[in-house]
């Protein structure tokens, strides 16, 4: 059966090619999806294209979220039927064959009412949860978030309806304007010690109670830090990729020295919880997954200024040099699959 599917056959190669794959006969627990829209994850997918990732292998296929039509399913699979519309993590292929049997594997139906093409935006937001649900944040907390990509507008999005008062912070004016956009008040550009003495005015001097570093960059944390009040926390929600050299004692006494003193560091990583519900679990990754769909389709999250770009998977090359050397004008590019 043919698949078109986007491959990165090499460092910074990208290209569409149909493969022929077996699609027909489905094991017992697999869901064969017809993809509609698929979301490309700017950090993970470039780092991989860059020949970064060791787990990543050229030729490959990328991309992890993904929304289609059910064709077809395995004679024991029941949560889900042909011509149901699904949220999946599938990658960037016409066709996508879901494994519900293994634990990296989440097919949930797309609620009545939502737009198509917000859903696959669901995997940035519920990532973005794991920041939440491991905070402390309280009604009337001061939050900073540092790095507005999807991920850290997302986590932005989800504090100030968590009952934080919201500071979000990027390098990149263009993100930081989408964020006022998306409805963050205290939206501003990083540049140097001018954001501390406005994060020191906002907060009436006694900085966040919570840190929330999204950029995956390693000298944002160092300079996140100063922003962090006595007693508050920091939480890890970025991949940091790449060396970085720093004077170590700087940051430890930031952690642990007054004015700041006592500073709480919490690694916020998608893998934290279970992917399926767990009786002895309360949040999982299909709960988050849920949550995040219905708050897309209420509009209590806005996702629609943040899909910037649909493209053709033929003009997947376009995209992936967009996101990397255009960060203003790029930020949540899909891929439509319902043309092929």
């Amino acid at each position: 059966m043919k698949n078109k599917s986007i491959v990165f056959t090499g460092r910074d190669q990208v290209e569409a090619q149909v493969l022929e794959e077996n699609l027909e006969e489905l094991q017992a627990h697999e869901v064969l999806v017809k993809t509609a829209y698929s979301l490309v994850s700017a950090g993970t997918e470039l780092t991989c294209l860059a020949g970064v990732e060791s787990w990543f292998t050229f030729p490959s296929t990328p991309g992890y979220t993904s929304v289609g039509e059910v064709v077809k399913v395995g004679d024991q699979v029941v949560a889900v039927s042909p011509g149901d519309k699904v949220y999946t993590w599938g990658g960037h292929k016409q066709y996508n064959r879901i494994n519900l049997g293994e634990r990296g594997s989440i097919c949930l139906p797309a609620p009545a009412g939502i737009e198509l093409p917000l859903v696959p935006f669901t995997r940035m937001i519920t990532i973005a949860l794991t920041a939440l649900r491991v905070s402390d944040i309280e009604l009337g907390d001061f939050v900073a978030v540092i790095g507005l990509g999807l991920v850290g507008n997302f986590a932005a999005q989800v504090a100030r309806l968590q009952g934080g008062n919201v500071i979000a912070l990027d390098h990149n004016p263009g993100r930081v304007a989408l964020a006022a956009e998306c409805g963050i008040k205290s939206a501003l550009v990083m540049e140097g010690p001018s954001v501390a003495g406005k994060v020191d005015e906002i907060t009436d001097g006694r900085g966040v109670t919570t840190l929330i570093e999204a950029s995956g960059r390693p000298g944002a944390l160092l300079d996140g830090l100063p922003l962090v009040g006595r007693y508050g926390e920091v939480i890890l929600v970025g991949i940091v990729r790449g060396e970085y050299e720093a004077n170590l004692t700087e940051a430890l006494d930031y952690i642990h020295l007054d004015p700041q003193g006592n500073v709480t560091f919490k690694g916020a990583h998608e893998w934290r919880y279970p992917v399926a519900r767990d009786p002895f679990v309360k949040h999982s990754i299909e709960r988050n997954s849920e949550i995040a769909m219905e708050l897309i389709r209420s509009g209590a999250l806005k996702a629609a200024p943040l899909h910037t770009h649909t493209l053709p998977p033929d003009d997947a090359a376009s995209a992936y040099n967009g996101l990397k050397n255009s960060k203003n004008e790029y930020i949540g590019v899909v891929f439509d699959w319902t043309g092929i």
